[in-house]
């Protein structure tokens, strides 16, 4: 019995030092990169100016012009868009499978749903090119790759994310705040939308955030479907460069001060990234409180 003692306690050590290292690393790679996009990113603020780049409407590397707030601008139109769209079916969808579906519909469906997920992101930019370009350009008689496209693909990209964070939060609402609203004279989709609904806003919540960060970080479909006109966009129908797109797309040729800009972009969606997911976590905080 000692030695089986002593052999468990030798196994949980190397646990606890396996563990501790696979965090330690996580931490450690995520400050590399934040000193690596920082450091980068400097020199181009310094040269150009942190007003002139956030705030500069012209993006012309080969007239020395760096402005950056058409992406930025970009970047929001299309992240607003995308969750017009993706929220109200994802959330409505995640309340159907969870509380109105039945256990065999709402398991084929769920596994539907997990399969959209795995589909990579330059399939939806090839459906979004060959299938709603021709469509919008037929209908409202313009290029086709705009901020409307890009919007709908990204829309439908964290559809995934969103039912299945959000069905998960409502699965776990105690099933009496559900008999206690049909108790007090509600019906079942009353009881469904004023009851499991709020005491499942704290998941919701975050699964939104996660749908934010899918769309900000995206760039493949984006690229194939937003047009990337880096010019502040004025109609939904009209085409849109992001900041992930700007980089993506000049990078492989970006040398001195323009190769140091497009990192600073990089920097600048970062920290939107960063500033947003503070505010969710203060919203969430502040509802459980």
């Amino acid at each position: 019995m000692r030695h089986l003692s002593k052999a468990n306690t030798a196994w949980e050590r190397i646990a606890k030092a396996l563990f501790a290292l696979a965090a330690a690393v996580s931490i450690c790679a995520v400050i590399l990169i934040c000193v690596f996009l920082f450091a980068g990113g400097a020199p181009a603020l310094s040269t150009i100016g942190p007003a002139k780049f956030l705030l500069g409407r012209i993006w012309r590397p080969s007239s020395e012009l760096y402005g950056i707030f058409p992406m930025v601008l970009g970047s929001v139109y299309v992240t607003f868009g995308a969750l017009l769209i993706g929220v109200p079916l994802g959330i409505l969808t995640a309340a159907y499978l969870s509380r109105f579906a039945k256990p065999r519909m709402s398991k084929v469906l769920a596994h539907g749903i997990d399969l959209l997920a795995g589909i990579p992101s330059v399939v939806f930019g090839f459906f979004g090119l060959m299938v709603l370009v021709p469509l919008i350009r037929a209908s409202f008689h313009v290029q086709g790759m705009s901020l409307l496209t890009a919007s709908i693909v990204l829309g439908i990209m964290i559809l995934p994310t969103i039912v299945s964070v959000s069905k998960t939060a409502m699965d776990s609402v105690p099933n009496s705040y559900y008999e206690g609203a049909r108790a007090l004279g509600a019906d079942h989709e009353h009881a469904v939308f004023c009851t499991i609904m709020p005491a499942a806003s704290s998941g919701v919540l975050a699964a939104i955030t996660l749908g934010i960060g899918r769309v900000i970080g995206e760039t493949m479909a984006v690229v194939m479907v937003a047009g990337n006109q880096p010019v502040i966009p004025t109609s939904m129908v009209r085409g849109v460069r992001t900041l992930t797109a700007n980089v993506v797309l000049e990078m492989g040729y970006a040398a001195d001060v323009h190769r140091d800009a497009l990192i600073a972009t990089a920097v600048v969606l970062f920290v939107f990234v960063l500033l947003i997911n503070l505010v969710v976590t203060a919203l969430k905080t502040r509802s459980a409180a």
